[in-house]
């Protein structure tokens, strides 16, 4: 069951960033609008659209089940992907590709479901592979959107997206015919107890704050870094570029192998703090156009975000219960996805006034925001104190 779902998250993924690098060529290459703040306006249309899909299919979910929900929204995002494949109207094509988006969001239900099926204590390692197969299906998915671009015409990409939420509808009803449900998994009192308090304390609102801006920092770099590539490096390939956008996914698998073979001892606290000044530092050697230095900034920056959003997700579920995974989740995302909207709205008009660099700066300058914050919300946390009093609490009793 576990493994099907996963699978099912890579396939969205694949299919959801088919055209993430590619959104600048797209529009010019078929609709011949060159403006960069159109990529901008259309990157924050997505998110606000995933902002308002996401908390609604949860809220769905309450009623009826996530794999129920998934066969019917991927096959009205299949036939919306096909429509916009053939499709040559400008305005029919924003208004399809975001009601599109908007029943596309309800895959995002398969990562909560998946871990209420699962114990705490697999959370951790869970988290990882999924996080992994994220960075996997953006991999698969520049590469393929890149091959597309290059050796098709763009707006095949759309043919595959379609594909994809085919797959994942038919997938659904193959769980579901074949029953193969699994019950929640029942929750200590002791974590129940601990997420009442979280809870009453703001957590979820703490980290849904400092997320969104991790998120506007990230995003700020995404929709023109192919761009940024090609008018730095002497290769003219969009699989190149596809190729140096999905760095991050690849160096995300290393980490997971290695975490696999030596774990980290390493505190979450120590873990998300070194890897939010880690990313600043790879994001201003992004912004230096070279060559050897984007590759390496690339590299650096891969395994930041990879460690930072893990850890985050990690802290998340620890302070949740399976029956409110989906909606707390949800909450988070928002605050996540408003990041990305609001990065996304500005980053055209940042780089039409001030050029392909600039991104880079001033994400690393809000990594160094989110680090300053997390440290503030975070330096007290309730995880911590409640150990050391059980800790306290079994000494006791073993003096006893």
């Amino acid at each position: 069951m576990k493994k099907a779902l996963i699978i099912m998250t890579l396939v969205a993924v694949v299919s959801d960033y088919l055209l993430h690098p590619f959104y600048p060529q797209f529009f010019e290459a078929r609709f011949g609008v060159n403006d960069p703040k159109v990529v901008g306006y259309y990157f924050a249309a997505i998110c606000f659209l995933v902002m308002l899909a996401f908390p609604f299919w949860a809220y769905v979910s309450k009623k009826i089940s996530e794999l129920n929900i998934l066969i019917y929204t991927q096959c009205i995002a299949g036939i919306l992907a096909l429509y916009c494949f053939w499709t040559s109207s400008y305005t029919t094509f924003w208004i399809v590709s975001l009601i599109m988006i908007f029943f596309k969001g309800s895959y995002l239900l398969v990562y909560p479901y998946i871990l209420k099926i699962s114990s705490k204590n697999e959370h951790s390692q869970i988290i990882g592979i999924l996080s992994v197969v994220v960075h996997l299906g953006g991999i698969a998915g520049a590469i393929i959107g890149g091959l597309t671009v290059d050796l098709i015409d763009a707006s095949y990409i759309y043919l595959i997206m379609a594909s994809g939420d085919f797959v994942q509808m038919g997938m659904s009803g193959y769980l579901l015919a074949t029953k193969q449900q699994v019950p929640a998994v029942v929750t200590e009192k002791s974590n129940e107890i601990l997420n009442s308090i979280s809870k009453t304390k703001g957590f979820i609102l703490k980290i849904g704050l400092v997320t969104m801006l991790l998120y506007f920092s990230d995003f700020l770099i995404r929709p023109f870094f192919a761009t940024y590539w090609e008018s730095v490096s002497i290769y003219d390939s969009k699989f190149i570029s596809g190729t140096l956008y999905a760095i991050p996914g690849f160096i995300a698998l290393m980490v997971l192998w290695w975490s696999t073979k030596r774990p980290s001892t390493i505190s979450h606290n120590k873990t998300i703090l070194s890897a939010l000044s880690i990313g600043a530092l790879g994001l201003l050697l992004q912004g230096i156009p070279s060559e050897v230095s984007i590759l390496v900034g690339r590299v650096i920056y891969g395994w930041a975000i990879f460690q930072g959003v893990v850890k985050f997700d990690v802290l998340l579920f620890e302070l949740s219960t399976p029956d409110s995974y989906a909606t707390d989740y949800s909450k988070v995302h928002f605050f996540q996805n408003l990041g990305v909207l609001i990065s996304s709205f500005f980053v055209g008009i940042l780089v039409e006034n001030q050029g392909l660099q600039i991104p880079f700066y001033i994400a690393s300058v809000g990594f160094v925001l989110t680090l300053v914050i997390y440290y503030l919300f975070f330096k007290i946390s309730i995880p911590i104190t409640s150990l050391k009093k059980e800790q306290r609490s079994k000494k006791t009793a073993l003096n006893s």
